[in-house]
C-alpha cells in the first residue's frame, strides 16, 4: 500500500513486489556508466529482502514523481525574526509535502518575554512557534496516508528549556513532534556535581537554576510522558567525521542522523536475519563473506541516490552533493540472535553485535573508498582534518591509509534507523537493533481514506522456528521479547553498536510501568557513561497511544511501547483538528492599507465548540493586489490550521501585531500600525473580542495620542493626515499626495 507504484486512480503499476524491486534497481543503475552491468547486481541485493532501501527510495525511485528519495532533513537555522521564522515554516511545508521528515533546533528563537526591539512588544517564545509548526504538519499530512514527522530540539541552557520539557504534559499538544533536549558535556558535569546552571540567550543570563533540578525535571517528563529524549550534543560534534566543516544542533525525527543545517538523511539497512545459515542449530552462523559483498553493493546503490534524487530545496541538494553522507545500517539483529540461539542483551549477543557491525563498518568504508577511486571523493573532503577525526581514528590502519591515498566518496557511511514499515514488508523481521517487540502482535495501520485498520503480525524468526519445529514445540529460553528485557539489556546492545556507527542510532529502551523514578533516571546517566550519543525510553503511561499491541500474553505484564513518530511508521493519533461543518457563520472586514490602491478583505468564520463557546475556525484574506497573493494564501492556511487545532489560539494575534515592516509602518485612522500583518492581527483581535472569545475593547477605536499631539502642534494647519508619520501635513503637489513633514508621497 505504501511503496508500490500506482496510477492516479489507484490501479497498481507494480503488480508484484518483484516489479517494485525491478523498478528500483533499474532507476538506481541509471547513475552508472554502464547500467546494464549494475542493474542485475542491484536487483540481486534487493531480492529476498537482503538489502532494504529506506521507504522513500522504494516508493519514489523510477516513478518520475516530484518526490525526494531522502527520508528526512534537518532544516536551516531559524532566524530570530518573524520574517525568518515564517520563511523557515514555508521551507518545512515544502519539505514535508515531498515526503521528507524534518528536524529543527528551536534554540535560536528568543525566549518568552524577551523584548522585541523596535515594536515595543515581548516575544512569545519558541514554544508558540512550535505550535504553528505542529499545525502545519497536521495540515500537510492530511493529503494522504503518509504522515508528517518532525523533531524539535532545544539546548539545555535556553531560558525556555523548562517550558520545552513540560510541553508534552498538555494532552494533545505537539503531537507531530518528537522532542529532545540537547545536553552538553558541561551540563552533564554540572548534574553530576550538583552545580548551578545558567540559562542564557544572546549572551545574557536570564536565570540560574540547579543543574540537577533541571535534569530531574527532564527525567520526570520523560518518565510520565515518554518525552523529551536526550541528545548528547557535544559528543556528537566531537565524533563527527566532518567536525572541521560543520556544526550539528539537531537530528532527523528518530535521532539516527544528527545533521547540519539542510543536511539530508539517506537510509538503507542490511537484513541480518537473511544471512544466517543453519538457523536454530549449533552450526548456525552469519555469512560474513556474503555480508561484505552485500554491503559493497548497498553503498553503491545509496551513493547513486544522492545524484538521482529530487530535493525540496536547493540548499538541501547542495548540502547532500557536497558531503554525500549516507546511513547504511542493519535490521533483523534480534531475529539473527534468535536464529543463532543467542539471548538479546547477553554477553554473547554483545560480542556478536560488535563482530557483525564491525564487519558492516569496515566493508562500507572500503566500498566508499573504492567509489572515490572510481568517481571521486566527496567535494568537501580534506584528508588531514578528516583523518584526524575521533571516529576515523578507530578504523583499521589499512582503511585509514587508503582514505589518505584515494579519499572517500561518502563523508559519513553508517547509521541505524528504526526501519518501521520496511521491516514489516520484509516478512516482519525485528526492526533495526531493537529486540522483538512481541512474537505475535497487532499493528494499527493508517489507510489512505483516513481509517485505521488492525492487523495481526508474527515475527519472522518465531514463524520460521514454528515451521521447522512445529506449532506445539516449546520455545527455548533465548526467545525473549521486549516485555521480558531489563534496561541494561537494551543499553548493552546500543552501546556496543554505537562503537561501530559513525552517525547515530534510533533505539527505544522499554521499561516496566512499575519502574521507580530513581531507577528510571539512572538509565540516562548510564547511557551517557557508556558512550551513547543519545537516549530514548518508554515507560507505559496514560498519555501516549500505541501502534503495536501484544496479541498473546508476554513474559511480563508491561504494556507495549508506541513507535516513535518516524518517517516510516504508521501512527495512532491521540487528537485531531476540528472537522469543518458544511456551513459556518462569519464576518468580513474591509482593511485599507495606505501603500495599496486596493482594499484587503478579511473573512473570519466561527464554530461553536463543545462548551457552547463561539470561537474562530478559519480565515480568508482576499485583495485585488496580486503582489501579496502568495503570502496571504500561506498565512490564511497556517492561521486556519492553528484555529482548527483548538485550545488557546489568541497568541496568533500577539504574533501578528508584533510584526514590523523594516520600511516603516503607517498611520491608519489616527493610530500607528507597524505593518500590514499587524493590521490583520488587529482585525482578528477585534473579531475575537466581538464574538466573546477574548475580553477587552476592540483595537483601534480610539485615536492615538501621538496623532492628537501632531494636530496640537500645527493648530493653524487643517490638512489631511499623512499615513506615514501621522502629521496633518498632506498636500497635493503635481497630482500627487505629498507630506511636508516626512516626505512621503504617492501618485495616482
Amino acid at each position: 500500500m505504501k511503496y508500490r507504484l500506482k496510477q492516479a486512480d489507484g490501479t497498481p503499476v507494480d503488480k508484484t513486489l518483484d516489479d517494485s524491486w525491478q523498478r528500483t534497481a533499474r532507476a538506481l543503475a541509471k547513475a552508472e556508466r554502464d547500467p546494464s552491468v549494475w542493474e542485475p547486481r542491484f536487483l540481486a541485493a534487493l531480492e529476498g529482502f537482503r538489502f532494504l532501501p529506506a521507504g522513500r527510495i522504494l516508493a519514489g525511485a523510477g516513478t518520475d514523481r516530484d518526490v525526494t528519495l531522502f527520508n528526512c532533513f534537518v532544516m536551516g537555522e531559524i532566524p530570530d525574526s518573524i520574517t525568518g521564522i515564517f520563511d523557515s515554516l514555508k521551507e518545512a511545508a515544502q519539505t514535508l509535502q515531498q515526503g521528507g521528515g524534518i528536524g529543527y533546533d528551536f534554540s535560536t528563537i528568543r525566549p518568552k518575554g524577551a523584548t522585541v526591539q523596535g515594536v515595543g512588544a515581548d516575544a512569545s517564545g519558541p514554544l508558540s512557534f512550535m505550535d504553528v509548526w505542529d499545525a502545519m504538519c497536521r495540515t500537510i499530512m492530511s493529503a494522504g496516508s503518509r504522515r508528517g514527522a518532525m523533531m524539535g530540539t532545544m539546548r539545555c541552557d535556553h531560558p525556555d528549556i523548562e517550558a520545552f520539557v513540560d510541553a508534552k504534559s498538555e494532552f494533545g499538544r505537539l503531537t507531530n513532534f518528537n522532542m529532545s533536549v540537547l545536553a552538553t558535556d558541561a551540563f552533564m558535569d554540572a548534574v553530576a556535581e550538583g552545580g548551578d546552571w545558567d540559562l542564557t540567550f544572546g549572551g545574557k543570563v536570564y536565570r540560574t537554576v540547579k543543574a540537577r533540578a533541571l535534569w530531574d525535571r527532564i527525567m520526570t517528563s520523560t518518565y510520565d510522558h515518554a518525552e523529551p529524549g536526550v541528545i548528547f550534543i557535544d559528543r556528537i560534534n566531537a565524533r563527527n567525521n566532518l567536525h572541521y566543516c560543520e556544526t550539528i544542533q539537531a537530528t532527523n525525527p528518530c535521532g539516527e542522523q544528527p545533521l547540519p543545517p539542510y543536511g539530508a538523511c539517506l537510509l538503507g539497512s542490511i537484513n541480518l536475519a537473511k544471512l544466517v545459515h543453519n538457523p536454530f542449530t549449533e552450526a548456525a552462523v552469519l555469512d560474513q563473506d556474503a555480508l561484505a559483498e552485500l554491503v559493497a553493493v548497498a553503498v553503491r546503490m545509496m551513493d547513486n541516490v544522492v545524484d538521482l534524487s529530487r530535493f525540496p530545496l536547493d540548499a538541501q541538494r547542495q548540502e547532500a552533493l557536497a558531503k554525500r553522507r549516507i546511513g547504511l545500517g542493519v535490521t533483523g539483529l534480534a531475529d539473527a540472535f534468535l536464529m543463532c540461539r543467542v539471548r538479546y542483551g547477553s554477553a554473547e549477543s554483545v560480542d556478536l553485535t560488535e563482530t557483525w557491525l564491525r564487519a558492516v563498518r569496515d566493508a562500507a568504508y572500503r566500498a566508499s573508498i573504492e567509489l572515490a577511486s572510481e568517481k571521486g571523493a566527496f567535494p568537501l573532503f580534506d584528508a588531514d582534518p578528516y583523518l584526524a577525526g575521533e571516529t576515523i581514528q578507530t578504523l583499521p590502519e589499512d582503511i585509514r591509509k587508503d582514505i589518505g591515498r584515494y579519499g572517500i566518496r561518502n563523508a559519513l557511511v553508517t547509521s541505524i534507523a528504526p526501519t518501521g514499515t520496511i521491516s514489516l514488508v520484509a516478512e516482519n523481521v525485528s526492526s533495526g537493533i531493537e529486540p522483538v517487540f512481541s512474537f505475535r502482535a497487532q499493528r494499527k495501520v493508517l489507510a489512505p481514506d483516513g481509517t485505521r485498520e488492525t492487523h495481526d503480525v508474527v515475527d519472522y524468526a518465531y514463524r520460521l522456528y514454528r515451521e521447522i519445529f512445529g506449532e506445539e514445540s516449546e520455545l527455548p529460553d533465548y526467545f525473549v521479547d521486549a516485555q521480558a528485557l531489563a534496561p541494561d539489556d537494551h543499553l548493552a546492545i546500543q552501546a556496543a553498536a554505537q562503537r561501530y556507527i559513525d552517525s547515530s542510532i534510533s533505539k527505544t529502551i522499554n521499561l516496566p510501568e512499575d519502574t521507580s523514578f530513581e531507577a528510571f533516571k539512572d538509565v540516562y546517566t548510564r547511557a551517557y557513561a557508556m558512550g551513547c550519543k543519545g537516549c530514548t525510553t518508554y515507560r507505559p503511561n496514560p498519555v501516549t497511544g500505541s501502534v503495536l499491541s501484544v496479541s498473546e500474553p508476554p513474559a511480563t505484564t508491561a504494556p507495549p511501547k508506541p513507535e516513535s513518530p518516524s518517517e516510516d511508521a504508521e501512527i495512532f493519533y491521540m487528537s485531531q483538528p476540528l472537522d469543518r461543518p458544511g456551513a459556518l457563520e462569519g464576518l468580513t472586514y474591509k482593511l485599507r492599507w495606505p501603500e495599496s490602491d486596493h482594499a484587503t478583505y478579511i473573512t473570519i468564520n466561527d464554530v461553536i465548540d463543545t462548551s457552547g463557546r463561539r470561537r474562530p475556525f478559519e480565515v480568508f484574506i482576499n485583495s485585488k493586489n496580486m503582489e501579496h497573493y502568495a503570502w496571504t494564501v500561506a498565512l490564511t492556511r497556517m492561521i486556519s490550521a492553528v484555529f482548527r487545532r483548538g485550545g488557546d489560539v489568541s497568541f496568533v494575534v500577539d504574533e501578528l501585531k508584533a510584526v514590523f515592516d523594516p520600511r516603516g509602518g503607517y498611520w491608519v485612522e489616527g493610530r500607528y500600525v507597524p505593518s500590514i500583518l499587524a493590521a490583520i492581527g488587529e482585525v482578528i483581535e477585534r473579531h475575537m473580542v466581538e464574538i466573546g472569545f477574548l475580553e477587552g475593547d476592540p483595537a483601534g477605536e480610539d485615536d492615538d495620542a501621538a496623532s492628537s499631539r501632531a494636530i496640537a502642534a500645527n493648530p493653524s494647519v487643517r490638512r489631511a493626515s499623512c499615513p506615514k508619520c501621522g502629521y496633518p501635513s498632506l498636500v497635493k503637489k503635481e497630482g500627487c499626495d505629498s507630506c511636508d513633514n516626512c516626505g512621503w508621497s504617492r501618485c495616482g
